[in-house]
């Protein structure tokens, strides 16, 4: 656990506990980009900590709880919960934000029953589509198991140096596919399923939530696509039939392939999956607010992960450079302090600084340089999803 307060003692400020990123099988809250410092200084305490990940935090194993690296959030919460008020915080103040990977655990504990009461606000930065079936993982732990040459049994893969595990830990990725193996399991407890599902029946409707996507959020996730590349069959991959691409080509007529693809990919892997945690938890009655951050830094574009060093206040660290270069645009530094202010104003006072977003009223937060507010900017993206693909 680290922890970043501006006032110790009875202060009873506003707290932001971080979740982060990385596929479900990478990432440390020791990263320099999430140094709590900054945010800190607009008068919240920031809590930051380490949940297991890979195989030893959502590896499935007959008579092993599953889910271990979400049952550690729960465990940082609760602590938070019993302890934040010794560093200033008020444990009745307590927004969670995360980002990828940490979006979607920050969206999966807001509907959780075993997280009622430890957190009142949450903000989910990208939230991912992906929940693996009980069947789906089994099959990841038999080809971790066999690509170890061990039983797939606690006891054997127990056994194992951690470095074993790590070695063979994309082992399931000749068989399918995508950049992990690891994902929450539907366990019917902590996880029902993708977290718009519980949020339409409900479920989290108290949290009060602020959501949003990069503009661009394939580049930088995965190679760029080919100039020749197949759009119907990427489109039939993320399980769109194969009028969707033609629907898209209608959609974005000045696009060439390869760039049309990223505007699929980024609408398949985080663009709508976040506008379904919107959609949902407004149509349930939960207090929703929705983003878009769409200012471009200089070599990556508006890609994953460009947000979290300007929530953060370290623009000017290492990893934050692959996003901004070094140094970074002269109006980044405008930019962060405008993203730090409403983070820290809803964990505050439960208001972002822009208008709610509605079903019938979809206004979204522009994340630029000045940030804008404006009607929902991805209508044909969510018309051909509605149109065209299978969801829950």
């Amino acid at each position: 656990m680290n922890v970043w307060t501006p006032q110790a003692g009875a202060a009873r400020l506003p707290v932001m506990v971080w979740i982060y990123g990385g596929l479900w099988k990478y990432g440390a809250a020791s990263m320099p980009h999430y140094d709590g410092a900054a945010l800190a200084g607009s008068g919240v305490v920031v809590v930051t900590f380490n949940y297991r990940v890979g195989f030893e935090g959502f590896g499935q194993l007959p008579g092993v709880e599953d889910n271990r690296g979400l049952r550690d959030q729960l465990a940082a919460l609760e602590w938070v919960r019993e302890n934040i008020a010794g560093f200033g915080g008020d444990p009745d103040r307590v927004t969670v934000f995360g980002q990828s990977a940490g979006a979607a655990a920050t969206a999966l504990l807001a509907t959780a029953p075993a997280a009622a009461g430890l957190f009142r606000r949450a903000i989910a930065q990208s939230i991912p589509a992906g929940a693996r079936t009980p069947d789906e993982a089994e099959a990841v732990t038999a080809a971790i198991a066999a690509a170890a040459e061990v039983p797939p049994t606690a006891e054997a893969l127990a056994a194992l140096p951690p470095e074993a595990l790590l070695a063979v830990q994309d082992a399931p990725l000749r068989t399918m596919a995508g950049p992990t193996a690891f994902a929450p399991v539907i366990d019917g407890d902590l996880v029902t399923g993708p977290p718009w599902t519980a949020f339409r029946a409900g479920a989290g409707r108290g949290v009060d939530l602020v959501c949003g996507f990069t503009h661009e959020e394939y580049r930088g996730q995965g190679p760029p696509a080919p100039p020749g590349v197949d759009v119907a069959a990427v489109a039939e991959a993320f399980g769109l039939d194969r009028a969707a691409a033609a629907a898209y080509r209608r959609s974005q007529p000045t696009l060439n392939d390869a760039e049309l693809c990223t505007v699929m990919l980024s609408d398949a892997v985080v663009r709508m999956p976040t506008t379904w945690v919107a959609e949902a938890h407004a149509a349930a009655g939960g207090r929703t607010w929705l983003y878009d951050f769409a200012w471009r830094g200089p070599t990556l574009g508006a890609a994953h992960g460009i947000d979290v060093p300007l929530v953060f206040g370290t623009a000017t660290t290492r990893p934050a450079a692959r996003f901004l270069g070094s140094p970074p645009p002269a109006d980044a530094a405008a930019l962060s302090a405008d993203l730090r202010a409403a983070w820290t104003s809803f964990a505050a006072t439960g208001d972002p600084g822009w208008p709610r977003f509605h079903p019938d009223r979809p206004t979204t937060r522009i994340w630029d340089t000045p940030p804008t507010d404006a009607p929902y900017p991805l209508d044909a993206s969510r018309r051909i999803w509605q149109r065209h693909a299978a969801r829950s």
